[in-house]
C-alpha cells in the first residue's frame, strides 16, 4: 500500500518542485515504486520530468472531473518512475470541483485505484490553499514542507501549519507532518544558520537531517527536463536528493510495525 506524501507550501519560491521531482526520481534511483502527481496548473512538475505539457491529451484535470481512469493518465517517465501530468486545464477541474459534492475527496477516491501498485505516491501541490491543495491533504498521509532558511519562510509556515490542523481536524484525521526540508541552504550566511537553528528548536526530530544547497545543476536541470540525477549525477543537488530517499524510506521504515515471528 502506497504512502502518499503532499509537498505543499502556500509561499512559492521555496523549492516545491524541484523537491517533488527530484525526491521522486531519487526514490525511484533507490529501487522504490514512485507516482508522481502534477496537481498544479502550472505544469512545472510535468515540465522537469521531460514530457511536453502542451502535448498530452490525459492528465489530472481529467482524472478528477471523471472523465479519465486515473490509470490512463499515467505516464512512464525515463526516471523509473510514472507521473500524473498537468497543464493550464487543471483550473477546469479547480472551478468544477468548488460545484460538486464532495469535493475535496475526489482524488483521494480516484487514487484508491493505485494505492497497490506504488509504494510512494508524490503530490507536488499549488503553492496556495485551493481545492486542488485541499484535496492533495486529504488524500495524503502526510506533508513535507520545503522552506527556505529566511524569517518570511517561517511566517508563511505558521499558516501552512494552520492548514494543516484545520484539515486534520475536519476531513482527515490522519494527515501527519512528514517533515521539513530546509532548502536552497547556504551555511556561509548567519541569517540561514539562525534560522535553520529555530527550526531544530522548535520542530527538533520533524527536521529533515537532509539540506538542500543552493546549486546550479540543480535549477539548470528543469530547463532540460530532467531530474537532477538525470542532468548531473555528481552534484551536490543529486546527491542531497538522494540522501533526503533514503531518509524518508528510513524514516518510514522505522514507523511500519515490527512483523510478528512465528
Amino acid at each position: 500500500m502506497a504512502k502518499i506524501i503532499a509537498i505543499a507550501n502556500q509561499k512559492g519560491g521555496v523549492g516545491k518542485t524541484t523537491t517533488s521531482v527530484n525526491l521522486a526520481a531519487s526514490l525511484a534511483a533507490i529501487k522504490r515504486r514512485v507516482l508522481l502527481i502534477d496537481s498544479d496548473p502550472q505544469g512545472s512538475a510535468t515540465v522537469g520530468c521531460g514530457v511536453d505539457k502542451q502535448a498530452i491529451s490525459a492528465s489530472l484535470n481529467e482524472v478528477l472531473l471523471g472523465t479519465l481512469k486515473i490509470t490512463d493518465a499515467i505516464i512512464k517517465t525515463d526516471w523509473q518512475m510514472d507521473i500524473i501530468p498537468a497543464n493550464g486545464d487543471l483550473t477546469v477541474a479547480e472551478v468544477r470541483l468548488l460545484q460538486s459534492e464532495h469535493r475535496e475527496q475526489q482524488l483521494k477516491q480516484c487514487l484508491s485505484a493505485v494505492m497497490a501498485e506504488y509504494e510512494f505516491i508524490i503530490i507536488d501541490c499549488p503553492p496556495s490553499l485551493n481545492m486542488l491543495t485541499v484535496n492533495a491533504l486529504v488524500a495524503a498521509d502526510s506533508v513535507l514542507v520545503p522552506i527556505q532558511c529566511e524569517y518570511y519562510a517561517l511566517e508563511g509556515l505558521t499558516s501552512l501549519l494552520s492548514s494543516i490542523e484545520k484539515i486534520r481536524r475536519a476531513v482527515n484525521p490522519n494527515l501527519q507532518l512528514e517533515g521539513l526540508l530546509r532548502t536552497m541552504y547556504d551555511g556561509r550566511t548567519r541569517l540561514t544558520v539562525e534560522v535553520s537553528e529555530q527550526l531544530l528548536e522548535h520542530f527538533g526530530h520533524k527536521v529533515y537531517h537532509s539540506v538542500i544547497p543552493r546549486n546550479v545543476r540543480l535549477a539548470e536541470a528543469p530547463s532540460h527536463g530532467m531530474p537532477v540525477l538525470g542532468y548531473d549525477n555528481r552534484s551536490q543537488g543529486a546527491a542531497a536528493y538522494l540522501a533526503l530517499a533514503s531518509e524518508v524510506v528510513r524514516r518510514q521504515e522505522q514507523a511500519l510495525p515490527a512483523p510478528i515471528e512465528v
